[in-house]
């Protein structure tokens, strides 16, 4: 394992106190399920399948919204996603898409506005999605601007329910309980996959898909319930 790799752990000596801390996550989860915050995480849950079934050019406009979410905050993304729509994503010049983003006070506006442009080969992505084995992959080797984290993020918001978001706020949680021995530098492709093997069986303790996991997790570190 590289330098950037954590040190996982699935199942610790008890000793160590692995299994006592992520008895703690699983018992903070299973409080907050049956807190009014389920009502949220429902809520948003229901909207994920009912995008998933809307046409091509509402997932091209989540699509951008994801390549936005790459090192910025997603309330910002969510700001501009609204101010330009599927119609904006998908007609806008790249000089009024830059100052689009700009005028919403996001990073690397020039950068994610060319992304953007380029992405519009993909335009009828939920088309090209179903005839792809695997999505995910073919998401991070063909769209710029997309990595492991993000692809994921894009295939939970269309309804495929077995993704996640491993952002820091979700990898600092399983840090501070002690469920992975350190916060990454960075999250190459073997990381990024490692961490979200540990993720996953979390949620199968819990009974739970990993994208309602993501959900309560990321309420729990942030206090809000966004997409």
């Amino acid at each position: 394992m590289n330098q950037n790799a954590c040190a996982l752990r699935k199942t610790a000596p008890a000793e160590s106190g692995g299994r006592k801390t992520t008895s703690q996550l699983v018992e903070k989860i299973n409080s907050l399920k049956q807190s009014p915050i389920s009502l949220e995480v429902n809520k948003r849950l229901r909207e994920f399948q009912e995008l998933g079934k809307k046409e091509s050019s509402e997932w091209f406009s989540e699509l951008c919204f994801c390549i936005l979410t790459a090192n910025s905050k997603a309330a910002t993304a969510l700001e501009i996603q609204k101010e330009l729509g599927s119609s904006g994503f998908l007609n806008k010049s790249q000089n009024n898409l830059s100052a689009s983003i700009k005028r919403n006070k996001h990073r690397f506006h020039n950068t994610k506005a060319r992304y953007i442009t380029e992405a519009r080969k993909f335009s009828k992505i939920k088309t090209i999605l179903s005839r792809e084995k695997n999505p995910r992959e073919w998401l991070v080797k063909n769209v710029k601007g997309l990595g492991w984290k993000e692809s994921s993020h894009f295939l939970r918001n269309t309804g495929s329910i077995e993704y996640a978001i491993l952002d820091r706020h979700i990898i600092n949680l399983l840090h501070a309980h002690k469920i992975i021995n350190q916060t990454p530098k960075s999250l190459p492709n073997k990381t990024y996959l490692e961490i979200e093997k540990v993720f996953k069986d979390i949620a199968y303790e819990l009974k739970m898909s990993p994208a309602e996991l993501d959900l309560y997790m990321w309420y729990s570190k942030t206090g809000k319930v966004l997409k």
